[in-house]
């Protein structure tokens, strides 16, 4: 298994974030926050590079079940999907594996939160 899921649009970038941020939605995730790396590469080293955004995605049941269940799991959380331009008229879209990433936390509670989440995930993605 991967560490993420990726889906190629055939849109634009704007289109790209609003249609994640949408699907996010559908499944019940909200936008914590929105980093723009590409923004912050060009201010921070001068260097350009093609669009890309770091969506923080947060279910607030399951962040907290999680964070019952385990409270240090909060330094994995939100949920990270990125949208970056690829040229072409294309726009990827990509998602953490949950199941991936917290499988380093040895925490058996923790496995149907993350095989949840990552199946909501996976959802969004697909459906993109």
């Amino acid at each position: 298994m991967t560490y993420h899921f990726t889906k190629t649009l055939d849109c634009g970038f704007d289109e790209a974030v609003a249609r994640a941020t949408k699907a996010l939605a559908d499944q019940g995730f909200g936008v914590l926050t929105t980093i723009d790396v590409s923004a912050t590469m060009k201010a921070k080293l001068g260097a350009d590079m093609k669009p890309y955004v770091i969506l923080g995605a947060c279910n607030p049941q399951f962040a907290y079940r999680a964070l019952q269940a385990e409270n240090k799991i909060g330094t994995m959380l939100p949920c990270n999907v990125v949208v970056q331009d690829i040229g072409g008229g294309q726009t990827e879209v990509s998602a953490v594996n949950p199941l991936e990433s917290m499988s380093a936390v040895k925490n058996p509670d923790l496995l149907p939160i993350a095989t949840e989440v990552t199946s909501r995930l996976q959802t969004v993605v697909s459906s993109l």
